[in-house]
């Protein structure tokens, strides 16, 4: 359950619909599922695996391949919690609009209440003041965090049998709402329409690994962490595949629930549903789009304006408590730091980090750093385990452990992928992200000097950082106090 709390959040309810519609609608659901099977669950079985054999966290994993290898360790656990730094920020959004659906504050105009809202300067060069509805929200969600993590693993199961049932069956609710508005069925057949000529073009394929790699939180340390605490006799291959399955059916389930409204959303103002391309993407679609809409129903606008930010809330606290667990768990396993101190350590670093996303250039600054972690960050770290697990180690050991207690039984194609598909296509992935984002088309309309110090330099560093906590020594299971 928490696994699949991590693997779904909130890039499930506009990141797969608009990447959907956007590479040919229905026919993207092939190269989807095809990348699910030959990636996805393969790279989560892998991760089940490690974590289920060394029974540890990452950096303990990746020491116990090698002594030389615990950096890579390090680099999986800091890179989500670079993440969750402004992962946060827009779960702070959501705390306020929340909020703020209890009188629709934000109105006819909710595209000027935003930019409002968020201090918004124009440009990520101009910082500005904190926010201060910005800045409550951070506090109440980094506290959430604290509080369910700093009893351990113990408080997260208990946590995560509220967290994942609960935005499903409010997103159920908002999916049969939607259904039911004038024009919703524009809106469903504009998601659903296939475009099968798209499945000629590379970067559709492209797309649909870049979705099942990222939403299925790999490579970021998450499920090795979880993978340690499983029982011994637990079906790590049915768990991949369960988790797989429940977040790609989340992501199908949240296109019928928003491309509804942005249905409604069209024919209430006239417009063609093409016309709003661009505003369903990313925070245009939760803060501008969808409160637009929701102003609109005819009767319990309220109502379904708080269901749908406490679904968006509930969604992704899962995915922020499960960046923050795996590094405060590896501080507290290499240096017998109490949990609930290393939890608090890592929190408080992450709020401060995290103000300077809510500042009146912050989104600017989230764009950026999002963009290059998005693009060169996690592929290159997973690309890293499967060459680290597939090359340096015998793969078929892992295989071997997760057959010992699963009902489906990996055969050698799943060391094929491993060792060659896989690399391959994250290569590719990679390659084609370096040619698109920094040769072909360098990111727009920002000075060479920011890109590098807010999307490549944070990269650089933590990679830094990795080595640099490989070299520190730990404290031995007998020096614990």
């Amino acid at each position: 359950m928490a696994a699949v709390g991590s693997a779904v959040g909130l890039g499930n309810v506009w990141r797969f619909p608009y990447i959907c519609y956007d590479n040919g609608g229905g026919a993207f659901l092939i190269p989807f599922f095809v990348a699910i099977f030959t990636a996805g669950i393969p790279l989560l079985i892998l991760e089940f695996s490690v974590g289920h054999w060394a029974r540890g966290t990452p950096p303990k994993a990746f020491k116990k391949i090698g002594k030389k290898w615990e950096w890579a360790g390090w680099l999986t656990v800091l890179m989500p919690f670079i993440v969750a730094t402004y992962y946060v920020v827009i779960m702070a959004w959501c705390f306020s609009y929340m909020i703020y659906s209890i009188d629709l504050r934000w109105g006819a105009q909710a595209g000027s209440f935003f930019t409002n809202f968020l201090g918004d300067t124009g440009s990520p060069l101009l910082l500005g003041g904190i926010s201060l509805p910005v800045l409550l929200g951070l506090i109440a969600v980094w506290f959430s965090i604290f509080f369910i993590l700093y009893k351990g693993v113990k408080r997260i199961g208990k946590i995560v049998a509220l967290t994942v049932p609960i935005p499903t069956i409010l997103l159920i609710i908002l999916t049969i709402r939607g259904l039911t508005l004038p024009g919703a069925m524009e809106g469903i057949s504009y998601y659903l329409t296939p475009n099968f000529s798209k499945l000629l073009d590379a970067n559709v394929w492209l797309a649909a690994y870049a979705q099942v790699f990222f939403s299925f939180s790999l490579a970021q340390g998450i499920m090795i962490t979880y993978a340690s605490f499983l029982k011994k006799k637990s079906d790590l291959t049915n768990n991949a595949f369960i988790i797989a399955l429940a977040d790609a059916g989340t992501s199908f389930l949240a296109g019928f629930a928003v491309f509804s409204v942005v249905g409604y959303l069209a024919v209430s103002q006239g417009i063609g549903i093409d016309t709003l391309g661009s505003q369903i993407a990313g925070p245009n679609l939760t803060f501008i789009t969808y409160p637009t809409a929701i102003s609109l129903l005819p009767f319990a606008a309220a109502f379904f304006g708080m269901i749908f930010f406490i679904a968006l809330l509930t969604f992704g606290i899962d995915s922020a408590f499960s960046m923050i667990e795996p590094i405060s768990a590896s501080v507290n396993s290499k240096w017998r730091i109490p949990k609930a101190k290393a939890t608090a350590i890592m929190c408080t670093l992450g709020f401060f980090l995290s103000l300077i996303f809510a500042t009146g250039g912050g989104l600017y600054l989230l764009e950026i750093i999002d963009h290059f972690i998005a693009n060169f960050g996690l592929v290159t770290i997973g690309l890293l385990e499967c060459l680290i697990f597939g090359w340096m180690f015998k793969i078929y050991r892992l295989r071997e452990h997760a057959n010992e207690t699963s009902d489906i039984l990996l055969g050698r194609w799943w060391d094929i992928l491993i060792k060659f598909i896989i690399p391959g296509i994250l290569t590719i992935l990679l390659v084609v992200a370096i040619v698109n984002n920094v040769i072909n088309n360098p990111y727009p309309d920002y000075p060479g000097w920011l890109i590098v110090l807010m999307g490549i330099t944070p990269l650089l560093i933590i990679t830094v950082i990795s080595f640099v906590l490989m070299k520190i020594k730990g404290k031995k299971e007998d020096e614990q106090i």
